[in-house]
């Protein structure tokens, strides 16, 4: 495995890891039954897509993405400012798919920034990218 690899494995490690923050907290707000299911099933996804990551990172022995605790507080307070005084269902939504457009960036600068990747490295990239997408698509409901 090059470091180009490694590069964009730990950016899918990072924007999953991102994601299922967002939505313990998101979750935590949220009054819609069915935005909770949404959410639920999406961390669930997240945290499979973020285990393919860790596990091909593991396999060759390379460095994982560690996350920091004071980002994560930072993202947590992001959210409770933000939802201070609107916490309807279509500004979790909104918040949600901020953070998958977020995502979508940051996984697209990886890649064109590392483009010695191979196959495998890619295809989990690919797969990370195709659900957050499809995760936008689907909030857009509850706008």
């Amino acid at each position: 495995m090059n470091s180009d690899d490694r590069e964009i494995l730990k950016a899918v490690q990072k924007n999953a890891d991102m994601a299922i923050k967002v939505i313990g907290v998101v979750a935590q707000k949220a009054r819609s039954t069915a935005l909770s299911r949404e959410l639920a099933k999406d961390k669930l996804m997240y945290s499979v897509i973020q285990n393919k990551a860790t596990d091909r990172l593991n396999n060759e022995q390379a460095d994982s993405y560690q996350p920091s605790a004071a980002a994560d507080m930072l993202l947590a307070g992001g959210i409770h400012m933000s939802t201070f005084t609107d916490c309807s269902t279509g500004k979790l939504a909104e918040l949600m798919i901020q953070n998958s457009s977020r995502g979508l960036t940051g996984m697209w600068k990886s890649i064109n920034h590392h483009q010695n990747y191979c196959n495998t490295s890619m295809e989990i990239a690919k797969e990370f990218m195709t659900f957050e997408e499809k995760t936008i698509a689907r909030l857009k409901k509850f706008l």
